[in-house]
């Protein structure tokens, strides 16, 4: 299991590449972020996500959900002013 720190970051990480670009984060750019190896950037994504009301599409390491936010398209839009480019839980 991740130490808490190190998930402290990756929630950062997660939620502000969400607000930056309307997407979840690959675990390679988790890892580049956090200066640790691939392996653990996966890892990392994995055990954030059991912590969370968070999931990865079945059967990969990617992030599909992650509150408030999803990475697939919902009926669930979410603007700020007037950019469109999020999709909520």
């Amino acid at each position: 299991m991740t130490d808490l720190p190190k998930l402290d970051q990756a929630y950062a990480l997660v939620i502000r590449h969400f607000v930056d670009t309307g997407r979840a984060p690959h675990y390679t750019e988790v890892a580049r972020s956090l200066s640790v190896g691939m392996e653990e950037g996966r890892q990392i994504v994995h055990d954030l996500v059991e912590e969370l009301p968070a999931w990865t599409e079945p059967g990969t390491d990617l992030i599909s959900s992650f509150a408030p936010f999803n990475s697939q398209p919902t009926h669930y839009r979410i603007s700020v002013e007037g950019q469109q480019k999020w999709y909520g839980q």
